[in-house]
């Protein structure tokens, strides 16, 4: 099995409920004494973050170092290394050594892993939501469900058996049977975005390493911590040293990653221009890829839609994790114009509370970092330049005690039109672009003129409507009155058209 389970482009998820998905808070029984905490004015150096090879957490060598800040007031948080190339050998030659015990250990065995494992996930719940705050950013909630949903591949994987089942066929000719297997691949890699740095990698090795094949991680540089800590407890779990090693860097490491003969497959998660690089390098390569890559989510919004619970679902669902998520709705499209809905989503928007992240009552963190600010708030001003109506301005909101945060409030923008950058570009940010249609055929026709296909809703009372609407959108995961359509994982998580490349 490559590193993520097969997605095909026509697997489609639905999801149909009357309320969205909400993370669970879990209580902390352990905590870590590796969790990075930011330099005080005694230090000189922050701390680093460690590679994993061979079962051996390591400093590297490297000379190149990364900060990693909290985006929530630019204070570094630690020092990631940029893996040398001797570094990434070795990993490779660890996952590569490890491989044959460890297709040979019964499947059994290898779900006893992940079974403890998620045990130990869920009594670290908080400490490793913490993480990923002071790291990335988003809220302590966001964050301890940036954590469950991982958590559910690793349940998922507890039992992976049956997905691991060949075929038999009696008889194909006179006195001959023939069957299939499914064997694993070797070594296979992922590489991850920033956005989630608990769920991205627990989408990838988890899965990859309970069919028998042996891992190297990439996290994201701009904040790995997460992915070393539950290394730490994956090896706490009973994973045999170098079934999962853990290197580190940007580019020069992607490309090692791509071009690696011993690497049979990776999967990817990010931007779009990183996707594309990554699935032409790798399959020149000869490797199998699944990259999943950029989006333009669409909520369509019909007249007879419940009015309170489609705002808050477009609120929650434009706003929440500061819109740094993939399948984040970033343009709604209001059938019959936008004007019954706008005081009340304003509002909505205006109510939400733009606060560092393990802030108590924070609803909007900061943005990763000062350049994706940047770039967010010239789409922002873009939309004003080529005559979009600027609602609600979300920039130069000031957060007491955090001046030097990335932080762009709630922003909604009304007559957008196809052509404008806002639209045209992932913004990943908080920001809201709202179309108007006069019927559902011009909805459809807006959604499936765009080139990504990852994610879409629609909100309405009617069953013919939304029947219509999943029949004929092109778009591989589609929600009727849930705004985030992620499916479960014993279902796909799949984009089409440009959300996905791949097999």
């Amino acid at each position: 099995m490559a590193a993520l389970r097969a997605l095909g482009r026509y697997n489609r998820s639905y999801s149909l409920a009357v309320h969205g998905y909400r993370p669970v808070s879990l209580s902390l029984t352990r905590c870590f004494a590796a969790l990075a905490q930011p330099a005080t004015s005694s230090d000189n150096i922050a701390p680093t973050v460690k590679q994993l090879i061979n079962g051996v957490f390591k400093d590297s060598s490297t000379d190149e170092w990364i900060d990693v800040t909290n985006p929530a007031n630019q204070e570094v948080v630690s020092r990631v290394p940029q893996t040398t190339e001797a570094e990434f050998e070795a990993a490779v030659a660890a996952a590569r050594s490890a491989y044959p015990a460890w297709r040979s250990t019964p499947v059994s065995q290898r779900q006893r892993v992940m079974l403890k494992l998620q045990h130990l996930i869920r009594e670290n719940m908080d400490a490793l939501a913490a993480n990923v705050t002071l790291e990335q950013g988003k809220t302590l909630a966001d964050g301890k469900g940036d954590v469950f949903r991982g958590l559910e591949v690793v349940e998922y994987s507890c039992n992976i058996a049956p997905d691991l089942m060949g075929d038999f066929v009696e008889n194909v000719a006179t006195g001959m049977d023939t069957y299939s297997i499914r064997q694993p691949l070797g070594v296979v890699a992922g590489i991850c975005p920033f956005n989630f740095p608990a769920m991205v990698p627990l989408w990838m090795w988890p899965v990859a390493v309970t069919a028998g094949n042996t891992f190297v991680l990439k996290p994201s540089e701009q904040d790995p911590g997460c992915a070393v800590l539950l290394a730490e407890l994956a090896q706490q779990a009973g994973l045999p040293d170098g079934v999962l090693n853990i290197v580190h860097g940007k580019a020069a490491t992607v490309n090692r990653i791509l071009d690696h003969p011993h690497i049979k497959a990776v999967a990817f998660v990010g931007s779009n221009g990183a996707g594309k690089h990554v699935l032409q390098r790798g399959t020149a390569n000869g490797k199998r890829i699944q990259a999943n890559m950029g989006a333009k989510n669409h909520a369509v919004i019909m007249p007879d839609a419940h009015r309170e619970a489609a705002v808050n679902a477009l609120a929650g669902a434009a706003f929440g994790a500061a819109g740094q998520r993939c399948m984040a709705v970033s343009a709604a499209v209001f059938v019959g114009g936008i004007d019954p809905w706008r005081n009340a989503l304003v509002a909505k928007a205006k109510g939400l509370k733009v606060n560092a992240g393990h802030e108590a009552g924070a609803d909007v963190g900061p943005l990763i970092s000062p350049e994706a600010k940047k770039r967010v708030e010239d789409l922002i001003q873009s939309a004003v330049d080529e005559g979009a109506e600027l609602v609600l301005d979300g920039r130069g909101v000031e957060v007491p005690g955090y001046q030097g945060g990335n932080f762009v409030g709630p922003t909604i923008i009304a007559g957008v039109k196809p052509h404008m950058q806002c639209y045209l570009q992932e913004i990943f940010g908080p920001v809201l672009v709202c179309l108007e249609v006069d019927d559902l055929d011009g909805a459809l026709s807006i959604v499936n003129s765009n080139e990504h296909g990852n994610g879409t809703a629609i909100f309405t009372r009617s069953g013919p409507a939304a029947r219509k609407y999943q029949n004929e959108v092109d778009v591989g995961m589609v929600g009727i009155n849930v705004p985030i359509p992620v499916p479960l994982p014993f279902f796909s998580f799949t984009g089409w058209r440009g959300s996905f490349g791949g097999g």
